[in-house]
């Protein structure tokens, strides 16, 4: 059902929407068998999140496609009896529950990690919201943006005109939100291992707010500690290090631009060897006196002139023949025809019913002699009677009580993914 082989025999369930579904996400990338409890006829909301829909207007999103493939979802109401009891006699048969929604939400239903222990004493119960399980906003709405803005990890403007671009008061894509899943899915696992040694669960959080908090080291710990630091007296004032122009991005003859990385002193001077600049290797770019940033100035001009010279592909051309640290600078579009990118194989295509060939990048993680190919996500409820049978045992009658009625039986589609 899913992309590797690494979490074979692993068995997760997921309560979850938006994005702490990624949890589940890169557990299924990685093998695991993940059940994804959903509700309603439109279950998890990310199915139609984001700008564009695949195949019709009300087709499925792009997060939707990438955090639930590979998944099985079961349709439960877990707000009936019948629903909880059911959600229940799965956990006694599954490794770990990811609770992705507003902290403390399985506890509210009365199917918290008390009552998980009580079905299955070795379980791991994964929780991930966006502002964690105590605290004075732990019951506040939010979401990826947020989390960010919250920990001063993004730039927000404020303008007094109406925006034209972006949304959250930013440009910038949010961090933690993307980041969240990967902590989660790490957090379960060493979780897991635990549970498998000791035959004991335990209960681990990530907290979206935490990963944003937790994110640059060089922000949130020298803030802590700043009474406790000193200014490194190598570096700038203004927080660069005196020979910035080494570590800096430059339009090239065909418009685009590379980023220059040849900070350490051996690619510095294959480079200005490569391209017939010796006289620059004597400028001392690593003192930060009074001097220092005319120093910097006037090596960026030369820098600036040379790089106008070639094309961005010519560049990374010289740099790869003269071992010179540095790389493109690519729109999406670019990478995706990047010949780097095209030659690790960073996609696979999926048939999509009414829609044709689709094409998806692939798990960062790259496991030898295998091949990530997962399915595409399940419509909601496409799972329930299958799951239900072979996992906790039910017949027909249970599973007809079981399911969430509000959505169709199983083969009846309610919507594209």
């Amino acid at each position: 059902m899913s992309g590797y082989s690494l979490l074979d025999g692993i068995r997760v369930i997921e309560v979850a929407q938006l994005a702490p579904s990624s949890v589940g996400g890169h557990l299924a990338d990685l093998g695991a068998e993940v059940i994804k409890v959903e509700a309603g006829p439109l279950g998890d909301p990310v199915r139609v999140g984001g700008a564009r829909a695949v195949g019709s207007p009300d087709g499925p999103a792009f997060m939707h496609l990438r955090w639930n493939r590979g998944k099985k979802s079961v349709a439960l109401d877990l707000r009936s009896p019948e629903g909880r009891q059911a959600f229940l006699d799965l956990a006694r048969e599954c490794d770990a529950v990811v609770e992705g929604m507003r902290g403390g939400y399985l506890d509210w239903l009365g199917v918290g990690y008390d009552s998980l222990r009580e079905v299955n004493p070795a379980i791991v119960l994964c929780t991930v919201s966006g502002m964690g399980g105590d605290g004075p906003y732990r019951t506040l709405g939010t979401g990826g943006p947020v989390f960010d803005a919250y920990a001063g990890l993004r730039e927000v403007r404020t303008p007094t005109e109406p925006p034209v671009s972006g949304m959250a008061g930013s440009t910038a894509p949010p961090i933690a939100m993307y980041a969240l899943g990967a902590y989660g899915a790490m957090g379960l696992l060493a979780a897991l291992l635990k549970a498998r040694a000791a035959g004991v669960g335990c209960h681990v959080e990530v907290a979206g707010i935490d990963v944003a908090a937790a994110w640059m080291p060089d922000l949130a710990d020298a803030e802590l500690n700043k009474d406790r630091s000193i200014a490194r007296p190598t570096w700038l004032p203004d927080g660069r290090l005196p020979d910035w122009p080494r570590l800096e991005a430059y339009r090239t003859r065909d418009g685009e631009a590379v980023l220059f990385g040849s900070h350490v002193e051996k690619f510095w001077r294959n480079f200005l060897r490569a391209v017939g600049r010796d006289d620059l290797i004597d400028v001392d770019l690593s003192s930060a006196d009074d001097g220092a940033p005319a120093r910097a100035d006037m090596v960026w001009r030369a820098l600036t002139e040379i790089f106008a010279q070639r094309t961005r592909a010519e560049w990374i051309e010289l740099f790869l023949e003269h071992e010179i640290a540095g790389g493109p600078v690519n729109s999406v579009g670019d990478m995706l025809a990047d010949p780097h990118f095209r030659a690790r194989k960073n996609t696979y295509r999926v048939d999509h019913d009414g829609v044709g060939d689709l094409e998806f990048v692939v798990s960062p993680v790259r496991v030898a002699g295998e091949e990530f190919a997962p399915p595409l996500p399940p419509d909601v409820g496409a799972d329930t009677p299958e799951v239900l049978r072979t996992v906790a045992g039910y017949d027909d009658a249970q599973i007809a009580v079981a399911a969430d009625p509000r959505v169709p039986a199983a083969g009846v589609r309610v919507h594209s993914g």
